[in-house]
């Protein structure tokens, strides 16, 4: 397997690994590589397969991606390692560890639906319909997911950082989103609960109060099957909180990774 165009940035004995969205690529992650490189971590930050350069597979399941991620980790990895997932990277994420849970120190998840079948089927149809109902080419692809992503923000996001996720997310192709929805639709659900139940390392869930797709409620039974994890919920924000409040974000990162020996200066 092809190993996943990445970005390699800043140095020392941590490594932090960045899994984006179904929307998105590594590009949207360039301020949160800036506040952690500041800090004295080693970043890597991935394009999934079919976002960015790498290619799209013939077919596109959420193992595929997991069975990716892990070589590139394996491949990459510092002396102690995290991973940091957000929405469809937070749904890779416990299966990244199944497959090298050796190389892994700790795991941080942010605003997932986890799986599929952890929503209601409400929001099961609003997930589908919202973001491919009537999306017949690029151009409406570019316009639905625009609207889309502002839709996800929470009420008072704004700011270059924001600025930024939308344009990154709105860039991302139609063949690769649909094929992104199927993998999610398609995933088992009790292989993803068994993933996520085998977590062993100290993991961190960011939840966004006002997010409208990694919801609280979701996240706090993704939290409650990793024994001894963290939910930490950022007041305000709606899907993409390490963008609206960084601050916030950074500072529960902090704390977490301070708390675990994690952080540099251990």
């Amino acid at each position: 397997m092809r190993i996943p165009d990445h970005s390699i940035t800043g140095d020392g004995p941590v490594t932090i690994y960045l899994f984006h969205g179904a929307y998105g690529s590594k590009e949207y992650y360039k301020f949160m590589i800036e506040r952690l490189v500041k800090r004295g971590y080693r970043v890597v930050a991935w394009d999934a397969p079919g976002y960015g350069l790498s290619p799209l597979p013939d077919s596109l399941t959420l193992q595929k991606l997991a069975d990716a991620a892990a070589i590139l980790v394996a491949r990459t990895a510092g002396d102690k390692n995290v991973l940091f997932g957000h929405s469809m990277g937070g749904q890779l994420a416990p299966r990244i560890f199944a497959r090298i849970g050796g190389l892994i120190n700790a795991v941080v998840i942010s605003s997932t639906i986890g799986w599929f079948g952890n929503t209601t089927p409400e929001d099961q149809e609003a997930f589908v319909s919202s973001r491919l109902g009537g999306v017949a080419d690029a151009r409406d692809m570019k316009d639905t997911t625009r609207q889309v992503v502002i839709s996800m923000f929470g009420p008072s996001a704004k700011g270059e950082e924001c600025d930024l996720v939308t344009k990154v997310a709105s860039s991302t192709s139609l063949e690769t989103f649909k094929a992104a929805v199927s993998a999610i639709k398609g995933a088992g659900d009790q292989e993803a609960i068994q993933a996520y139940s085998n977590i062993s390392v100290p993991t961190l869930f960011l939840a966004g109060e006002l997010d409208n797709t990694g919801k609280v409620s979701g996240m706090r039974r993704l939290a409650a099957m990793v024994k001894g994890s963290t939910l930490q919920v950022i007041d305000g924000v709606g899907h993409y909180g390490w963008a609206e409040k960084p601050d916030e974000v950074m500072s529960a990162l902090d704390a977490f990774l301070a708390r675990e020996k994690l952080n540099p200066k251990h």
